[in-house]
């Protein structure tokens, strides 16, 4: 290369090198987190008590079908095939930005012919032929970091969008296994009604060899009929509830209603024990605050590029070729030729407050993420605080509900005994059998919103995901997009700021 050439790229390397960032560094906001929970209390924490949320976190229920119904989630949702369409889009757009470091160089071949009316005339000249090859470059340098601020949002954006990707994946987790065990709760009640409509019949067949032997009133028959009908109408009506929680859970898997069932299973698994750990903990294990913290980041970011606007910016160009009026002789040293320049300082002198418009606009955004992020975090916690006091209270529920369906069976037996011994009314039969099979459904309908409480707990606490699972692309390393667990490809021991 020739020497003026060399010297000048090496001038605007050590221009670059050395330009300074305009803006402000970001730095996390500190955010207030609790020492512990409130409703801990009584908590009875998985042992060993160390042991983290694992990523597929509904394998602590242990229940197969479940296994292979999360397993399609990430292969076959198409909310999840947008999301990670969306956050590859914000990846190119970092390598986009990225791009702007560096020089635009183009490469151009020319051949014309031209002839001045008139000029055979006067001279006697003929048409005249022009050649030209050549290398165009075009760099404008970063003195004021500009590009690295836009460099720095992208990246920042991109984390907060594999973050949102994440928060959709666990939302969506989530969503199917609470569907799944309302439908598997839906199923215990069914199993319930039908043996109480069995157990109703055999009570109407009782009944009506009462009325034909003469000790029983035809009322007595009207009011077994009733309620042997009305049962069989609740558990006809469950139906309706578990389509509508099978197409959901077709959806959720990606596939069309038409093409997924489930058979009846009324099996309702034991509740697993969940680690909770500390409230600081939910800054990092939730995808959506950290995606909000990745939000702030890149808000941060565009107060430099707004406020590198108000700086002079600076372009070089060079060329470099050959030119020659003749194809045989365009290759040879005369016809080499190089240029230097233009270098271009261009300032902006007046934009009616345009700048300072955008500068404000930029603060203002940053400050708006501040609060979002903060906002985020208070909701977190509540969240975890609500199904900690769901879950405690719901135990609680539980021993009493479960007493008062024993004592519920048991008053049935006696009801029975009487009414067969002519005692009492089968009024007292009925009102002891609706009371029973009510208390019944309550505790299935219990056990259902345990599990329920404690899919949205793992939930609020991030369902085994970590923030640093975001370093990578902080640190230029390129990512493909998350693989069907969540977890991005990176280097792993990198932290978040």
């Amino acid at each position: 290369m020739n020497k003026p050439l060399h010297r000048s790229m090496a001038m605007m390397g050590l221009v670059m090198f050395f330009g300074c960032a305009v803006g402000p560094d970001y730095k996390r906001p500190p955010v207030s987190a609790p020492v512990a929970f409130k409703e801990m209390k009584g908590w009875k924490e998985a042992q060993p008590c160390d042991d983290g949320i694992k990523t597929e976190w509904w394998k602590v229920f242990n229940d197969s079908l479940l296994d292979s119904l999360e397993e399609q989630v990430s292969l076959s949702n198409q909310s999840l095939a947008q999301a990670e369409a969306q956050y590859r889009q914000a990846r190119a757009l970092v390598q986009g930005a990225r791009a702007n470091y560096f020089p635009v160089i183009s490469a151009s071949a020319a051949a014309s012919r031209s002839w001045q009316a008139g000029s055979n005339r006067v001279s006697g000249t003929n048409p005249t032929d022009q050649y030209s090859l050549s290398l165009d470059a075009g760099w404008e340098i970063d003195l004021w970091g500009r590009v690295r601020r836009q460099v720095e949002s992208g990246t920042a954006s991109a984390q907060a969008s594999a973050a949102d990707l994440q928060a959709l994946r666990l939302s969506i987790q989530a969503e199917l296994a609470q569907n799944y065990f309302q439908l598997r709760t839906l199923d215990a009640q069914k199993k319930t009604l039908d043996d109480t409509v069995i157990a109703y019949q055999k009570a109407l067949e009782l009944t009506n060899n009462r009325y034909a032997a003469g000790v029983a009133a035809k009322a007595d028959v009207v009011l077994a009929q009733t309620q042997f009908k009305s049962t069989q109408a609740q558990a006809i009506d469950i139906g309706i509830l578990r389509a509508q929680l099978e197409h959901a859970i077709a959806l959720l898997i990606g596939k069309a209603p038409a093409d997924f069932s489930m058979p009846a299973a009324p099996i309702v698994p034991t509740l697993p024990q969940i680690p909770i750990g500390i409230p600081s903990d939910i800054l990092e294990r939730r995808p959506d605050v950290a995606s909000a913290e990745r939000k702030m980041a890149a808000a941060n970011a565009q107060i430099g590029v707004a406020k590198a606007a108000y700086y002079p910016s600076l372009t070089l160009s060079a060329s470099i070729g050959y030119l020659s009026t003749s194809l045989a002789d365009l290759f040879t040293a005369p016809s080499f030729f190089w240029a230097l320049g233009p270098a271009a300082l261009a300032q902006t002198l007046f934009d009616g407050g345009a700048r300072k418009a955008l500068t404000e606009q930029a603060i203002a955004s940053y400050e708006a993420t501040v609060a979002a992020y903060k906002q985020t975090v208070l909701a977190s916690f509540q969240q975890v605080e609500d199904n900690l006091a769901a879950l405690r209270i719901l135990d609680e529920e539980t021993l009493v509900q479960d007493e008062a369906v024993n004592s519920a069976r048991e008053s049935v037996v006696l009801a029975t005994n009487q009414y067969k011994a002519g005692t009492v009314s089968y009024l007292n039969v009925i009102t002891t059998q609706s009371i029973a099979l009510t208390n019944e459904r309550t505790a299935l309908g219990i056990r259902g919103q345990q599990l329920n409480a404690a899919i949205s707990l793992i939930k609020a606490l991030g369902g085994g995901w970590n923030a640093s699972e975001l370093s990578g692309m902080e640190q230029g390393v390129d990512h493909k997009p998350p693989d069907k667990s969540g977890n991005v490809e990176q280097d792993r021991d990198k932290k978040l700021p």
